[in-house]
């Protein structure tokens, strides 16, 4: 193949922001650079330099391109058989790196949340990117390898259809950074403005190829209510949005794997009784001034006290952070229960081990031959399970 005659194995591109240098960092101590051959990309040559000679060494080469000049992009792709992509917000800055990776024959893979953005990628370029054979693999983060591959690890144990899969967010310790922050913005500002994208971010199905918009499911949760099968209170979850989908789109990628009537929900489990349902109300709150719309003067307020792009959770925060998540499996003759845990602060202790861990994946592992706009499982399987697994302190297992 074209790729193995590469000079780099790896590119993270936006090396420079608060995620794009942990990524780099975990690959710096985790990888000989002997055994993969990797590189930090940006447009800001002093930023690159002060990661590199602030977290990593000089060994570490830096280039530069820009996220809209396609010729400065075809550049850098043409150069790696694997984009790592930390540049967010997507919709703002992550499109032409995708056209540049699919035109460079490169595989892709990114931490982006943004359904609308995903949406329009698969629109743009999904079939493209199978007649060139790449894997363009979106949601490699908290945001959605826990629930992806949580459900596809599930199936695999059980191997029955049409399970009915309700994921509890149990516990969870982390921050959050400027860059998500702002992405969760231009989610907000972009479903406003056009009607169409609001339409695929209610559908539970936004995500699947067209013509197979729809199933069983119904839209996310968005209230407080008492969940009966586990007898506790339960609230919307944040990353719900996109991991449903996540899901649902593995399914219908995999020539419906789960079956037709698989079912699929996500929610924060908050307990028992009152303090069940106030606890609830309270996680609630910070969602209402998220989704608020933009200039309103709840989201002014909000804006002050969110963290700027480029600040995020401290070193000793995401050490000490974690996620504890169970999925309540149920079919015709049982009810099993499962969960996915991770060591570090979510959204970027864990998430930067997890995006790391995918671009390896793609680079240095014998893939299927699936390719195309991906999601984490359809692209990588077995091999970014295990992976997960041995080195980026995920644990997947069976609890009754």
């Amino acid at each position: 193949m074209l790729q193995d005659k590469r000079e780099f194995d790896i590119i993270i591109w936006g090396a420079s922001g608060f995620t794009g240098r942990l990524v780099a960092e975990y690959l710096f101590k985790k990888y000989n650079t002997k055994d993969l051959n990797w590189a930090i990309a940006g447009r800001n040559n002093t930023k690159l330099m002060y990661v590199r000679d602030s977290y990593l060494d000089n060994s570490i080469p830096i280039l530069i391109a820009d996220s809209f000049d396609e010729i400065s992009l075809n550049k850098i792709t043409m150069r790696t058989k694997v984009i790592c992509s930390t540049v967010g917000p997507y919709s703002k800055y992550g499109s032409l790196i995708v056209k540049s990776c699919i035109e460079s024959g490169t595989d892709y893979c990114d931490l982006a949340g943004e359904s609308q953005w995903i949406r329009k990628m698969i629109d743009y370029y999904h079939k493209k990117a199978e007649s060139n054979r790449v894997k363009i693999v979106n949601s490699c983060g908290f945001d959605s390898i826990p629930s992806d591959m949580g459900v596809y690890y599930i199936f695999n144990d059980i191997l029955k259809k049409d399970l009915q899969i309700s994921m509890r967010v149990t516990g969870v310790k982390g921050g959050y950074s400027g860059g998500t922050y702002a992405s969760i913005n231009n989610i907000v500002s972009e479903s406003t403005k056009n009607k169409e994208i609001r339409k695929d971010l209610i559908n539970p199905y936004g995500l699947n190829p067209e013509g197979e918009k729809n199933g069983p499911d119904k839209r996310d949760l968005n209230s407080v209510i008492f969940d009966k099968k586990i007898k506790k209170w339960i609230a919307p979850f944040l990353m719900a949005g996109i991991n449903t989908k996540i899901v649902r789109r593995s399914n219908a990628l995999s020539n419906y794997m789960y079956g037709k009537n698989f079912r699929y929900d996500e929610a924060v489990m908050t307990g028992n009784g009152f303090m069940g349902r106030i606890r609830g109300f309270l996680i609630s709150i910070p969602l209402i001034f998220l989704a608020s719309k933009p200039g309103s003067m709840m989201k002014r307020i909000f804006n002050i006290l969110s963290p700027k792009p480029g600040q995020g959770p401290s070193k000793k925060e995401r050490e000490a952070g974690f996620f504890n998540i169970r999925f309540y499996v149920s079919n015709e003759s049982n009810t099993s229960l499962y969960k996915v845990t991770g060591d570090k602060d979510p959204g970027y202790g864990s998430t930067s081990k997890m995006l790391a861990e995918s671009a390896v994946c793609l680079a240095k592992d014998h893939l299927g031959e699936t390719y195309g706009v991906l999601t984490p499982s359809t692209a990588m399987g077995n091999k970014i399970l295990k992976r997960l697994e041995l080195n980026a302190g995920l644990e997947f297992s069976k609890i009754k």
